[in-house]
């Protein structure tokens, strides 16, 4: 196989920006082994994923030792892991055979190899020194690293969500428009047929009162110059290429393709396509913020310059190099944290950016931050709410839901109506019902009605003893 060029593998295979530590200290190296690594068809990118962690595994067993020698040792095996796990992706896109399971394979070695070197490292210093500190520290470094990869998808998954709802209100806002215009032709082209047919059946009038003795035939042509129409005109419906409209452009991108020109510039060369800035208010407040990232960017490094990269390097490889791994530690930490406020801080603002476009795009109804009405507890019953009584048309802004909206909803339940069978009649005499019988002996019918009193026996109760030999119960 012949010698690939060195410079082309990396204009190839590097990204346009990636983390300093990256840029200066892992692509001089991983781009020369990649030269030589892509020689042999064996090798693949999922094997040097898995050859990265067993590599990134064996920086642990030696952390855990926790001699001097050791860890210098497992700090130069971490950053060599390092190299294999940007060497994979490089490989990918040289040979182009990578693939979404190798994505995923990447990731979760990652996680894993930080996971075993932070409990490795923290714990071998904890069975030297017994110092509870560098228990709290392992767990510290597990969290952040989790929090900062965390929280990249989550933002990144928000983002392609925003940039999905713009494109789709954009795209529904073009059909409408599109919609109306044809839709205004359509009725200009039968207000144009009716004055048509109004001319001519004027001047067939005329002609006809002039020359009574000619018959109008049906199929008579009209005078010179006032042809009259075949048939109803059917507006032509445009091709679809040429009523393609352009797609949304987001400032992003453009500054990503584009380093090293300024927003503004960009905007008025975007063409006849609408540019969408979702992060218009974060460059007003920090108009200094666009001159470092063009500084940085001409370097391929990111502005975001304490990112997950940095802080594994500075505890698995800087920390044990100068013997300092707990104040190396908690200085990554707190770098790591303001860095994360500011990637928070920056998202909030592209959100009220969002809010802002999607109100041009789509101006949001007055009923958005209010409650219903039918919503609240008691409406049925006649209670009156403390605040101040809605306007007028409340009804129309908060209509009730209609039945089959919601079928169990009854506004005034109504107890059930006893079936007319078990219903008794009041002026039904029951000539069928048994004789009543007295207590006092004989029988009287069921309609008789007493004419005098009848005495009542008093009967006397007498209590008697229970014991167990009668053999029953009273």
């Amino acid at each position: 196989m012949r010698k690939l060029s060195v410079r082309a593998v990396q204009k190839l295979t590097c990204k346009k920006r990636d983390a300093w530590w990256t840029v200066l200290l892992v692509d001089p190296v991983a781009t020369r082994m990649l030269c030589w690594l892509a020689r042999f068809r064996f090798v693949t990118p999922n094997r040097v994923t898995w050859a990265a962690l067993f590599v990134g595994l064996g920086s642990a067993g030696l952390f855990l030792r926790g001699d001097r020698t050791s860890l210098i040792i497992g700090a130069a095996l971490y950053h060599l892991s390092f190299i294999l796990d940007c060497i994979d992706g490089k490989l990918a896109r040289l040979k182009g055979n990578g693939s979404v399971f190798g994505g995923w394979l990447d990731y979760v070695f990652d996680r894993i190899r930080v996971l075993f070197c932070a409990l490795a490292l923290m714990g071998g210093q904890y069975l030297r020194t017994h110092e509870a500190y560098f228990l709290l520290a392992a767990l510290v470094v597990v969290f952040l690293d989790m929090l900062r990869y965390v929280d990249a998808l989550q933002i990144y998954k928000m983002r392609m969500s925003m940039r999905t709802k713009i494109e789709k209100v954009t795209a529904e806002r073009k059909a409408a428009e599109a919609e109306a215009e044809a839709r205004a032709a359509a009725e200009q082209a039968q207000r144009q047929f009716e004055q048509n047919q109004r001319l001519l059946r004027a001047r067939q009038a005329q002609q006809q009162a002039h020359h009574p003795h000619i018959p109008q035939q049906p199929g008579h042509q009209a005078p010179q110059g006032h042809q009259a129409p075949q048939g109803r005109p059917v507006p032509q419906q445009p091709q679809a290429a040429a009523n393609a409209e352009p797609k949304v452009v987001f400032m992003e991108d453009l500054l990503r393709e584009n380093p090293g020109i300024e927003a503004d510039v960009l905007k008025e060369h975007a063409g006849t396509g609408e540019v969408v800035d979702l992060h218009a208010q974060f460059r007003g407040r920090f108009p200094w913020y666009t001159r470092v990232r063009q500084a940085l960017l001409r370097s391929r490094i990111r502005p975001h310059l304490i990112s997950g990269i940095e802080f594994q390097m500075f505890i698995f490889i800087v920390g044990p190099l100068i013997g300092q791994i707990l104040w190396t530690t908690a200085a990554s930490a707190v770098l790591l944290g303001l860095f994360e406020l500011v990637i928070m801080y920056k998202f909030w603002l592209s959100t009220r950016d969002f809010t802002r476009v999607m109100d041009e795009l789509a101006p949001a109804p007055q009923t958005v931050g209010t409650v219903a009405d039918h919503l609240f507890a008691g409406r049925h019953r006649g209670r009156v709410p403390a605040a101040a009584m809605p306007p007028a048309d409340v009804e129309e802004r908060f209509p009730a839901p209609q039945p089959y909206e919601d079928p169990g909803f009854h506004p005034y339940p109504q107890p059930e109506p006893e079936p007319d069978a078990y219903r008794p009649d009041p002026y039904q005499r029951h000539q069928q019902d048994p004789p009543y019988v007295s207590p006092l002996g004989g029988y009287l019918p069921a309609d008789h009605q007493a004419t005098q009193q009848i005495p009542v026996q008093v009967v006397q109760r007498v209590e008697q003893p229970w014991t167990e030999g009668d053999g029953r119960l009273r």
